[in-house]
Order: C-alpha cells, then sequence, then structure tokens
C-alpha cells in the first residue's frame, strides 16, 4: 500500500488541502485519511470549477476520493450534516468513512470552548472534546448507533462535567446524530477501510502547533506530525510533502517570528479565514527558515527520511519580495528561481513543487 503524508511546515494555512486534491488527482484509487484534529480544519480546494473549503471531508473529495476519519480525529455533527447539504448542493456526492472511535464533540464542548478561548482558539471544540475522553466522559461514533447511550452519555456529561452549561441546546445536534448514522454517504468502520491503492494521509495544523512541540498553550490538542500517520500505516514507508506558503502565517493569538520586519507580501483577496471571532486576525511575515528547520527536526520520521519533498505554495503573494530569514540574518534572492533554490538548500531538500495557484493543477515540480 502506497502512502503519503501531507504536512504544514508552519502554523497552518500553509496550502495541504491544495497538495492532497492534487496527490488524488495522481492516484488511481486513493483514499484521504484525516490523522491529527478534527472539525476546525479549514482547507480550501479549487478544482473541476468548483471551490469548497472542507472541514468534514477530506481534500480529495473534489476528485472522487473517499475519506477516513481516523481514531485520531474529532467528529462534529451539525458541521458535518452542514458541510454535506453544501457538497450536494454543489453536486458533490462524498463518502466519509468514519472509525467507531471517534470522539464526537457536543454543544457542551463548544459552549465551553467558546466561553474560554484565550489561546486563538477556533471555537468548534475539539480541544475541549479531547480533553473530555481523557477524563473517561467519553461519546463516540460508535456510540451514535445507540440511542440511550447517547442520550444517557449526553445527560451524565451535562450533569457531572458540564453543568455550567446546563443551558445548552443538543435538539440539534440529536437530529444531526441520527442523520449522520443513516445518511449513505456515510459508513462506520473499524480500522482503515481496505480496497485503495493509495493512502494520502491529510495533516490538520502545521507542525508549529503540535501539542508536543509547539508553543504551550497557543498549540492544537492533537500530534500534527508524521507519528499518527505512521501509527495508522503500520511502518515508516511513508513518501512525506511538507508544506509551506513562500511566506509565514499565522491565525490568532500566540508567537509568530519576523513580525517586526516590513514587507509588502500581498493579501489574498479569496483567501478563506481573515477573520474569526475566535481565532483573532490572520497574520503575515517573512517565511523564517530556522523555524521551519526546527519543525523538521522536531518530526522524526521528516529529519530521517529521503523520501520526502518540499511544496511552496502562494509564490505569486511575494513578487518583488523575494526574501527570508536564516539564523536570524535576511536572505536577499534576486528572482523566484533563487528564492526557491536558497530555500531548498537550505533545508536540505531535492525534490521540490511550487505553486502560484488556487487550483492543484497549478502545481508543479521545480
Amino acid at each position: 500500500m502506497k502512502g503519503k503524508v501531507v504536512l504544514g511546515a508552519g502554523f497552518g494555512d500553509e496550502g495541504k488541502g491544495l497538495v492532497t486534491d492534487w496527490l488524488c488527482r495522481h492516484c488511481e484509487q486513493p483514499l484521504v485519511i484525516r490523522f491529527s484534529g478534527g472539525q476546525q480544519a479549514g482547507h480550501t480546494v479549487v478544482a473541476n470549477g468548483l471551490r469548497h473549503v472542507f472541514s468534514n471531508f477530506g481534500s480529495g473529495t473534489l476528485q472522487g476520493a473517499p475519506t477516513y476519519f481516523s481514531r485520531f480525529c474529532t467528529i462534529e455533527p451539525i458541521g458535518l450534516c452542514n458541510e454535506l447539504a453544501v457538497l450536494l448542493a454543489k453536486g458533490v456526492q462524498p463518502l466519509l468513512y468514519i472509525d467507531a472511535q471517534c470522539p464526537v464533540t457536543t454543544p457542551y464542548d463548544i459552549a465551553r470552548n467558546r466561553q474560554q478561548h484565550p489561546h486563538g482558539s477556533c471555537g468548534v471544540g475539539v480541544g475541549n472534546t479531547l480533553n473530555r475522553e481523557e477524563q473517561y466522559y467519553s461519546l463516540t461514533f460508535a456510540d451514535l448507533f445507540s440511542p440511550w447511550v447517547l442520550q444517557t452519555r449526553l445527560d451524565l456529561l451535562r450533569t457531572f462535567f458540564y453543568k455550567e452549561y446546563a443551558a445548552a441546546s443538543v435538539e440539534a445536534f440529536l437530529d444531526c446524530c441520527a442523520a449522520v448514522v443513516s445518511s449513505p454517504y456515510i459508513r462506520s468502520t473499524q480500522g482503515l477501510p481496505p480496497g485503495f491503492s493509495d493512502h494520502i494521509y491529510e495533516g490538520s495544523q502545521g507542525l508549529l502547533l503540535d501539542q508536543h512541540f509547539g508553543f504551550f498553550p497557543y498549540v492544537t490538542r492533537s500530534n500534527t506530525g508524521t507519528i499518527n500517520a505512521v501509527a495508522l500505516h503500520g511502518s515508516r514507508e511513508l513518501e512525506v510533502y511538507l508544506v509551506t506558503r513562500a511566506y509565514q502565517t499565522r491565525h490568532g493569538a500566540g508567537p509568530m517570528s519576523n513580525e517586526h520586519l516590513p514587507h509588502n507580501i500581498k493579501a489574498n483577496p479569496q483567501e478563506t479565514n481573515v477573520c474569526n471571532s475566535y481565532q483573532g486576525e490572520f497574520r503575515r511575515s517573512l517565511l523564517d527558515l530556522s523555524l521551519v528547520e526546527y519543525a523538521i527536526n522536531r518530526d522524526e520520521l521528516l529529519r530521517s527520511t529521503n523520501n520526502r519533498h518540499l511544496v511552496i505554495t502562494c509564490l505569486d503573494h511575494v513578487q518583488d519580495e523575494y526574501r527570508f530569514t536564516w539564523q536570524g540574518s535576511i536572505i536577499f534572492c534576486n528572482n523566484e528561481a533563487e528564492f526557491v533554490r536558497r530555500i531548498a538548500a537550505t533545508l536540505g531538500f531535492s525534490s521540490v513543487f511550487i505553486s502560484s495557484s488556487d487550483d492543484g493543477m497549478g502545481i508543479k515540480l521545480f
């Protein structure tokens, strides 16, 4: 089984959805596997004349690739139903496999998240869901198939774990749970579904938001590196695609280098999420290769494998802005080709892909 992992090199928004869609275009029977995070992902894909932001489905959906949400991911039934309706309205019929062990986000998780979000949370309850699971107040996808079990677990959550949020309504949540388990587009599974030629492991947030080597408390409650993908694949025989924009971004609160340096990076008029009421503003600065190198070195497979590629996206946003920083110094480049070559050489990548387009067709080998 061929396995390819798509990782973000920074704080997210690197273009992981773009790369996942592109990889699916070049596979005979791909399966997109979500191996971290959950419904807080926002991966924009432009393909086949459509534009869609994927949160609850994999970014290969417009290429007809099914999605598998692994046990490492949360699911949120209301958001899932809403996104399914949007896809169907666009003429897309997705197929989503959900592992029976996937933790389920409830309205109580979201209510607490939205009241307590000092660290730039997306406000969709992923971290609260995972924290609750660790404290034995579990609700998984398998539970949705038994109405009595589902209602009993919700009652116990409200009574003992989330009593201060007892007023949160669960009516729409229960309706969507019923819709999810009866949907012909959603299937429950125990482990990876068989019958696919390629496993495309689609990362969620970037490496610098990893819960273990990001900058706590401004991190996600997930392993955003390769560790979960290795566990699911059953081996380290994975091809890694490390994705970075041609500049650095961060959405919301938390440290980000190079913000003191002036720049004229072009704003993308179609940026997916410029301002989120819970995360905060979208921020940009010059690309910091020392931070990218740090992220690479913290991931065991990424730093040791030779089967890896660098993907640099959004090059059209840095016209006349061919600079990056390395070990505290600004590195000036004369043109795009020199810019890409020096980034690849500094990070030790011999295989590089570039993109200046929102469409996966725009990715090309450098």
